[in-house]
């Protein structure tokens, strides 16, 4: 468990604030006893309160490119389907989780992959559970690509009282489930949207873990023109234009049916020869002999 960066500041102010009541108290009311006591625990409390708030627990994650990681602690408010119209542009499942004042407000990748998209958007500061916070509050929205072309997008949006949202992503990035990717302050909400057929592991209400909990699992969806181009390429299809033999290096094996090698084998007939197409030459005329009537 660490603090975390994001809090710096938000500690530094608490404490000197603690600091100058409690000398104000202590010089103009030293005798007030029971004031200043009161004075005292409020003041533990509320330094007890910014650092529970800003904690950052050490997690130790082995990525799974088929599960979906919660990315923030939390209460799971919305199991829906519906449509996503920024950047996918299609009917997904949304999940809603909730994170109150006193969850972890870390939020971290649900997928390794990546950033093929990032927006911020201002906008209103209405109560996180509203169902107009995922449109109308102010927002980011990131879509992280995994091996399998699976995209996932997911939202940190504001609250009434988280007004101030960090990330630490942009387009192009490489990110790492489990990693961190961004953070927001004093209670807030975060949207996830998945693949209609992905298995829910979560129910509504349930208590969930950032980067611990499974909130859902894909299925091994790779993308179909990839899949059928590795298909065709691993896939021999024989040359029917050649001799079987010129090809396996092996003669045709013939195989006869037991009733074909019992009928008697039909006499093979005579091949008739194909005339020549050059007749023979004719025969020279013999020389006429002399008539011997002419010679009298």
């Amino acid at each position: 468990m660490t603090f975390h960066k994001e809090g710096y500041t938000s500690l530094a102010v608490t404490v000197l604030f603690i600091f100058v009541l409690n000398a104000l108290i202590q010089f103009y009311f030293p005798d007030a006893y029971v004031v200043k006591w009161i004075i005292y625990i409020l003041s533990f409390l509320l330094f007890v309160t910014i650092v529970q708030f800003f904690r950052s627990p050490t997690l130790h994650i082995s990525p799974n490119e088929l599960e979906v990681l919660c990315p923030a602690d939390g209460k799971v408010v919305v199991i829906e389907e519906t449509d996503e119209p920024e950047f996918l542009k299609d009917r997904r499942i949304q999940l809603s989780v909730f994170m109150s004042p006193i969850n972890v407000h870390v939020n971290r990748n649900p997928i390794s992959g990546v950033v093929k998209y990032f927006k911020y958007h201002p906008g209103k500061y209405l109560v996180a559970w509203h169902p107009k916070s995922s449109t109308e509050n102010e927002r980011t929205t990131v879509v992280t690509e995994n091996s399998n072309g699976t995209q996932i997008l997911f939202r940190q949006i504001a609250g009434a009282l988280a007004r101030r949202i960090v990330w630490y992503v942009k387009e192009g990035d490489v990110v790492e489930q489990g990693q961190q990717f961004g953070f927001i302050k004093f209670g807030s909400r975060v949207d996830i949207f998945l693949p209609l057929g992905t298995k829910i592991n979560v129910e509504l209400n349930q208590v969930v873990k950032g980067g611990r909990t499974v909130l859902a699992e894909l299925t091994n969806t790779q993308p179909a023109a990839e899949l059928t181009s590795d298909v065709i390429a691993e896939t021999h299809i024989p040359d029917h234009t050649e001799p079987l033999s010129d090809a396996h290096g092996e003669e045709t094996l013939v195989i006869e049916h037991e009733a074909e090698k019992a009928k008697p084998a039909a006499p093979k007939k005579p091949i008739a020869k194909a005339k020549a197409a050059v007749t023979p030459a004719k025969k020279p005329a013999a020389a006429k002999t002399p008539n011997k009537k002419d010679d009298k």
